[in-house]
């Protein structure tokens, strides 16, 4: 019980996130660190071109802001979800326990060192609109 109390305490009071321009988006990305920055171009890109993406990136990956990637996803206008990272996909596992189902996620990575690039971030969003 003690351990449960000090977990939720640190649910409360740790989990951090941050959003960008995820507000209306009908497609959300959500990427971490290094990988987030690249997102924020391939978005910035995709709004250029009248596309309505955002982000939504954690911070803490313990506790995992799950009510932000929830409350995210449950927008009317967000149609699917998009994991990019720098793995096998670990994140995509804790994104859609988080979403509970309301809209699907996909995952776009690689393990090792690669990084997606802007135009693959592009690509895949497009191609997720059409499908």
């Amino acid at each position: 019980d003690r351990l449960q109390s000090r977990y939720r305490a640190i649910e409360a009071n740790e989990v951090r996130y941050e959003c960008y321009r995820a507000e209306g988006a009908e497609i959300l990305i959500f990427a971490y660190g290094t990988v987030s920055r690249v997102c924020r171009s391939a978005i910035d890109e995709l709004r250029a071109r009248g596309v309505k993406a955002g982000l939504v990136r954690p911070i803490t990956l313990w506790p995992f802001p799950s009510r932000a990637v929830y409350d995210a996803l449950a927008q009317p206008s967000v149609k699917k979800g998009l994991t990019v990272e720098i793995s096998a996909g670990q994140m995509v596992e804790d994104v859609r326990l988080a979403a509970n189902g309301i809209k699907p996620v996909e995952f776009l990575g690689y393990p090792g060192s690669r990084i997606a690039s802007v135009d693959e971030i592009i690509e895949r969003v497009l191609a997720m609109r059409e499908g």
